[in-house]
Order: structure tokens, then C-alpha cells, then sequence
């Protein structure tokens, strides 16, 4: 059993790593196992981040690491929250404070709601690996005009996929990971892992 560290403590995230990698026999790890302590995520993109978060990781834990830098893209908003959206509505900001925020933001705008979320995801062998894996993916939908949905986490219950007319926290987890940005990146992340020989 392969061992990585994610470079998260989001239980949400967690999940989803965890189910989609079982099956190759690797044991995701929260970073909050070992103790790792937050970093600052400095960068200006999501690439940036994601990279600084994985080598922070596999740094304090010698193992390698999975970093994942994902946000939310409204057009009205010229792409904001972006590489905010954890943190849109403060320090201390909780996933309805974010969306709220985000609906205020739109309230008066008579511009199209089409937004997407991207997801960058990392991985690195080593806190000094010099070609990471880097994958990329968005996910096309629209901001509702209220929350609906109970199902996954940040953004889900305002954010309505293209072609759907449930919210991404009105499906099962399976269908999400399937369609989601995070589902896709992670298709392309495991694409490479096995063109490397990584996983069989």
C-alpha cells in the first residue's frame, strides 16, 4: 500500500481523494496526521499555490504529496472569488458566509451567472522534485439565485452544473465525482501517475 500525504485537513476533499484512489491501493494521508502546520499560500494562481502547499508538505512529512488548489470563477465578478474563494468572506470565513457574500456580490448585476470551478492539483515525489505533476480541469455551470441541497461542501449549494438543473449539493457523490473539476483533474492526475509508472 502506497502512502501520500494530501496537503489539506478539508474532510470533504479527504473523501473524495480517498474513494477515488482505493481502488490502486494507496492510503491518502490528511497532512493533519503529521502534524503539518498551515502554509501561507503566497502565490497568485492556483498553480502556484497548489505547488507551494505540496512541497510544504512532503517537506515536513518525507513522503510524497498531493496538493490541491480549486476555486470558484464568476464572470460578473471578473473571475472572483478565485484563488480567494476558501476565504472570500474573511479570516475566519465559513462556506454559507462565502456564498452569501457571492450572492450579494450578484444581486444587482444583470450579467450572465455562468461561472466554473478550476481545480489544480499537484503532486510531488519529493519537497524538492523538479518536474511535478501538474493537472488541470474546470467545471462549466451557473450561479442559483439561493442555496439549495444538502450534499458536498464549499460552494456546491449555490453552484448549478451546465445542462443540470439540481445544484452540485443535489447529487450523489458519485455522480459529482464523476462531472467535477476536482473528478476530472483527479482522471488526469491518475493518467499520469500510470504513463510514469507510478501506479500500475
Amino acid at each position: 500500500m502506497q502512502k501520500f500525504v494530501l496537503a489539506s485537513g478539508n474532510k470533504g476533499k479527504l473523501n473524495e481523494f480517498a474513494e477515488m484512489f482505493s481502488e490502486f491501493h494507496i492510503e491518502v494521508l490528511p497532512q493533519s496526521d503529521f502534524a503539518v502546520s498551515e502554509v501561507a499560500e503566497t502565490g497568485t494562481t492556483f498553480v502556484e499555490n497548489a505547488i507551494i502547499k505540496a512541497r510544504h508538505a512532503a517537506e515536513a512529512t518525507g513522503l510524497p504529496a498531493i496538493a490541491d488548489d480549486s476555486g470558484l470563477e464568476v464572470d460578473a465578478l471578473q473571475g472572483a472569488p478565485g484563488i480567494y474563494s476558501a476565504r472570500y468572506s474573511g479570516e475566519n470565513a465559513t462556506a454559507e458566509g462565502n456564498y452569501q457574500k457571492l450572492l450579494t456580490a450578484l444581486k444587482d448585476t444583470a450579467a450572465p451567472r455562468t461561472a466554473r470551478f478550476q481545480c489544480v492539483l499537484v503532486y510531488m515525489r519529493h519537497a524538492k522534485d523538479p518536474t511535478p505533476i501538474i493537472a488541470q480541469a474546470a467545471w462549466e455551470g451557473s450561479i442559483g439565485d439561493a442555496p439549495q441541497g444538502a450534499e458536498g461542501h464549499g460552494y456546491d449549494p449555490i453552484f448549478i452544473p451546465e445542462g443540470m438543473q439540481q445544484t452540485a449539493a443535489e447529487i450523489s457523490s458519485e455522480q459529482k465525482n464523476a462531472l467535477s473539476h476536482r473528478g476530472k483533474a483527479l482522471a488526469l492526475l491518475l493518467d499520469a501517475f500510470k504513463a510514469q509508472g507510478i501506479i500500475a
